[in-house]
């Protein structure tokens, strides 16, 4: 008989692992997703188009709490936790939980989930959420695109919409997000690349999506989303830590398989951080992994028409995963603001509806206001916050404009950042490296 599985995730790693291992598996019956990190995401199906035909109603995607209960219900043999950006004692708590209500326990890393690309794939991942994946993403690009390669990202994925109408998804210009009906955490990871002339593609089924990437590419770029592994196998993996995190590189689940298996760190950030934890992030590094290149970088931030910031109170809006589950209490936007001497306000006198909830969940956030988009009704439930905050101006450390998709009565000063390595070798040295090796060992890379 079937053994009956039940998936732990975010919308992301769980549906991946559903589509390269468990469906058609005759072996397996999942008998539901259960969703997290995200809000309001339960309550939908993995339709059949996506799951298969051994699933003709679909699959529930239910609440987390709800899972000792589907356990006992369905007689559920196995438990897969199939999302990111974990501290291992949560991790422990989510095993007890299943122990308890008498299933097994399971996590994922065997070769059926990495899918093999037929160009060359260069990844970024992270320790934590936050920790600077998407300016490395971009420079990592801007490079390849500088030696004549036809350069594609991937980005790791985020259907929070019509699971059918996100199977794969391909951005070229704002008018693909427009039409994609892309939430806020979308347009900051996809709207950079964009800027940048890079094409991302993103959506749930990624091997349709690495098909349809090959064709136009010399390289993939895979833009790993939180701290998870890559979905694709990577000839070169780039792994971003972060010092104002010291620890967290052999603490969080998965950012310490990503270190484990780099060929490249980063420490990003060093021109905030005390030198004390990058030293000690640096040592937990070469720890984990001795034989990978490691490498310090800044990430100098810029502010557009700082006049506007100086003495003046501001609201600081942020990225949202970064504050919320990535734990920071700050980001680019709070630096920014405070440099230019700005009073920075208190962002929950104002806020309303869901972002009230969200402020409520993460009580550290008491200088900072999350870009959380992930519904029409969340946007407006942001723009209403930013209008009834008493400020002069937003300070917005999210990567993208936010006047794009906001209507409010403050001007928004942007805070931008990307990375800048110290000392050598540097980006352009190890990709330029690597990419010679690749071409002499095919002689034929296109």
């Amino acid at each position: 008989m079937a053994v009956k599985v039940i998936i732990m995730g975010a919308a992301g790693r769980d549906f991946h692992n559903f589509n390269t291992f468990f469906r058609g598996n005759e072996g397996y019956k999942v008998v539901a997703f259960t969703a997290a990190q995200i809000p309001d995401i339960e309550g939908r199906r993995y339709p059949k188009k996506l799951a298969g035909e051994l699933y003709p109603g679909g699959i529930p995607i239910v609440a987390e709490d709800e899972l000792p209960e589907l356990i006992r219900e369905h007689g559920v043999e196995q438990v897969v936790l199939a999302y990111s950006d974990l501290p291992y004692d949560e991790v422990m708590h989510k095993v007890s939980v299943v122990l308890a209500s008498q299933a097994d326990f399971r996590l994922m890393g065997n070769p059926k989930i990495v899918l093999q690309a037929s160009v060359p794939v260069v990844s970024v991942c992270a320790v934590r959420t936050g920790s600077g994946k998407s300016p490395t993403t971009r420079k990592i690009c801007r490079i390849l695109r500088g030696k004549g390669l036809k350069v594609v990202a991937v980005r790791h994925p985020m259907p929070y919409g019509d699971l059918c109408q996100q199977i794969s998804q391909r951005y070229a210009s704002y008018e693909d997000l427009d039409r994609y009906e892309t939430t806020i955490e979308e347009r900051e990871e996809y709207e950079p690349l964009i800027d940048n002339g890079i094409v991302v593609y993103a959506g749930v089924d990624y091997e349709v999506i690495l098909r349809e990437a090959e064709k136009e590419a010399d390289v993939i770029v895979w833009d790993g989303g939180n701290n998870d592994t890559p979905f694709y196998h990577s000839d070169l993996r780039f792994v971003i830590a972060d010092p104002h995190r010291p620890g967290h590189e052999s603490s969080y689940y998965p950012g310490e398989v990503n270190v484990r298996t780099a060929d490249v760190i980063v420490i990003n950030k060093v021109q905030t951080a005390d030198r004390e934890n990058i030293l000690r992030v640096k040592e937990n590094c070469k720890h984990l992994n001795p034989k990978a290149t490691i490498i310090e970088a800044a990430s100098p931030i810029t502010v557009d028409q700082p006049e506007l910031v100086r003495g003046k109170h501001a609201l600081v809006v942020e990225d949202g995963p970064t504050v919320t589950h990535g734990g920071m209490a700050f980001g680019a936007g709070l630096i920014a603001a405070e440099d230019n001497g700005a009073v920075v306000c208190d962002p929950r006198p104002s806020a309303v509806g869901s972002i009230k909830e969200t402020l409520a969940r993460f009580p550290h956030l008491t200088q900072v206001l999350p870009a959380m988009g992930y519904s029409p009704e969340q946007v407006r439930e942001l723009e209403e916050t930013i209008n009834n905050a008493t400020c002069d101006v937003v300070v917005a450390g999210t990567p993208i404009d936010l006047r794009r998709v906001l209507k409010v009565n403050k001007p928004i000063v942007r805070a931008r950042y990307e990375i800048a390595e110290i000392g050598r070798p540097d980006l352009e040295e190890i990709l330029s490296e690597w990419w010679g090796r690749m071409k002499e060992r095919s002689g034929s890379i296109r």
